[in-house]
């Protein structure tokens, strides 16, 4: 037991933050091996050959050149002891100087145990040839294709510890504040050979089942063979996540994904999460190991954020929700964004604030605001208070008939298959094709509506329409969203891009308040598995007065979750 605290490492999909450049053969072993040399693109020959962290099999003895750390350092070489002996010009090492050209120099042992060090990349492919990217070849099907994603965060923070430097020359920037532990919840890469399947959340241990790109881990490199994960992850995440956090081993947990991704998984487990520790949110707009990658900046970020315990309240409980940490800034999960594929590419959005404060220089990270709306155990959606079935509708012949959907198991976990199915759709204005078009032209809407009373129970629709107000020029689309409503399919209405939050309750619309279309998105799933479909009207094109006043009774309960959540 070393006394710090332990952080939960949770391995999302499609994570950029664990992404590594390919791995490409060294000059050193092309020339090794007769393989024609790595050039620049102009066909001159690359002046240095890339380093990449590797293991040492048996100690070996360096010789370093002494003021070779700095171009400064023999300027103030009066300050320096000794070296520890001299190289000669058969670079032959002396204790003593043997000539004046001999070179100054340190010795240094070097071990496997010291960890990784960067040296030239030796490996070349099963035929001789050398590696140029992560295929064998262009266009290269799986079996022939190298993972540059890794399995779990462990190599990323052993390299953290390895190579980071903190401004005032010191390292291991993880491990003097915390104990990692690494979980792969919705991994990015994965072993296919069933190594260390064992590890797996899923799977019991002993079982080395190799796992499957696109069923067991997710990747978007190599591009041609890119994979995401399908809407049931969305129960399987929150599960594993809440079984972590609820070990009581842990004073909070650090989630990665894909850098456009992270913005809705983040806010999800805002919504779903019964905790009141810290979740923090990372991503990369670079590779692992890129010239300037900001993905390890990001995750000692996260690590600084919950060891400060600037998150608690009086009551020692977390005050600021779910984050995403980015860049030294500390976004509410709600209103953060992607902006642009760059470091500092993250904006907040909605007009009215969600960046909560700073991880500073040389300083604890600060808070300086708090979100409004309710979050984890605050939640009224959370996984804990959501019932164990709530009542979808689905078409039987020529009616609309009540099915009772299980939304948790006897333990309380979410079930996969409950997870809703909502479409976003986007309006602009000038859409009907005459004055006198035809609603059944809107083939999408149409088939949308009629595919969801056949498949999905508990479904609707965010509508991305005008700027404030999210309403609809296309008269037929928006009659088609009244009939959606009728049929049990609430509408939830945001305004284009980024509004600011005018887009309220109208009629039998839902208001989305300054949420994005894609964060509408989850609160509106996250009603359905509360509360269930709203009661739909037995003729959806007439719906009597009472049924109207049943099914606005139903969205009251959704719009008090919009507004407040």
């Amino acid at each position: 037991m070393t006394g710090k605290p332990r952080i939960a490492y949770l391995s999302g999909a499609n994570a950029t933050i664990s992404n590594s450049p390919p791995l490409v053969t060294s000059n050193k072993a092309r020339a090794m091996h007769g393989l024609p040399p790595k050039t620049n693109p102009d066909g001159s020959e690359a002046r240095f050959d890339v380093l990449r962290p590797q293991r040492l099999a048996a100690p070996v003895t360096v010789y370093v050149e002494q003021f070779s750390a700095h171009p400064l350092e023999a300027d103030a070489a009066d300050l320096y002891g000794p070296p520890d002996g001299y190289v000669d010009a058969t670079r032959t090492f002396h204790a003593e100087r043997q000539s004046d050209s001999d070179t100054p120099v340190f010795k240094i042992e070097l071990t496997p145990e010291d960890g990784l060090y960067p040296m030239p990349y030796m490996a070349r492919q099963a035929d001789g040839s050398a590696w140029e990217d992560d295929c064998a070849f262009p266009g290269a099907p799986a079996e022939k294709s190298r993972q540059a994603y890794y399995p779990d965060g462990s190599r990323i923070f052993e390299e953290i510890d390895r190579f980071g430097i903190a401004e005032d020359g010191t390292g291991n920037l993880v491990s003097q504040l915390a104990d990692m532990d690494f979980f792969r919840i919705m991994p990015s890469g994965g072993y296919t050979r069933g190594q260390a399947a064992a590890d797996r959340t899923d799977m019991g241990e002993g079982d080395i089942e190799p796992e499957v790109m696109g069923r067991d881990f997710f990747a978007y490199r190599p591009v041609h063979l890119a994979t995401s994960p399908h809407r049931g992850w969305m129960a399987r995440m929150v599960n594993d996540i809440q079984d972590i956090l609820d070990s009581g081993d842990y004073l909070g947990a650090v989630w990665t994904q894909g850098s456009p991704r992270v913005e809705e998984t983040l806010y999800w487990l805002n919504l779903m999460l019964d905790t009141t520790l810290p979740v923090c949110g990372n991503a990369a707009q670079r590779t692992h190991g890129e010239i300037s990658n900001d993905g390890p900046k990001n995750l000692v970020d996260s690590v600084n954020y919950i060891t400060s315990e600037i998150w608690r309240d009086s009551d020692g409980k977390n005050r600021a929700g779910t984050v995403v940490i980015q860049e030294q800034q500390i976004f509410a999960s709600r209103e953060v964004q992607k902006g642009e594929a760059r470091p500092g590419g993250y904006v907040a959005t909605g007009g009215h604030g969600g960046l909560l404060g700073a991880v500073r220089h040389g300083m604890p990270p600060i808070l300086t605001y708090l979100p409004g709306s309710k979050h984890t155990y605050l939640s009224d959606v959370n996984r804990t208070r959501l019932p164990d079935s709530v009542t979808g509708y689905t078409k039987s012949g020529g009616g609309i008939d009540a099915v009772e959907i299980s939304v948790k198991d006897g333990d309380g976990r979410l079930l996969e298959a409950a997870i809703p199915k909502v479409t976003i759709t986007k309006e602009g204005n000038y859409s009907p094709e005459a004055s006198d078009s035809r609603a059944d032209r809107e083939v999408d809407l149409v088939a949308q509506i009629d595919d969801n009373l056949i498949n999905s129970p508990l479904a609707g629709f965010v509508v991305e329409g005008q700027s404030p107000y999210g309403s609809m020029t296309n008269a037929q689309r928006n009659a088609l969203m009244i009939r959606a409503v009728y049929c049990g399919m609430p509408v939830v209405r945001v305004g284009r891009g980024n509004n600011e939050g005018f887009s309220g309750r109208a009629g039998v619309f839902l208001g989305g308040s300054n949420l994005t279309s894609t964060k509408a998105r989850l609160v509106l799933m996250a009603c359905l598995l509360k509360f269930g479909a709203p009661p739909p009207a037995a003729d959806p094109t007439a719906p009597t007065e009472a049924e109207t006043a049943a099914i606005q009774d139903r969205l009251d309960q959704y719009q008090a979750v919009f507004d407040t959540h």
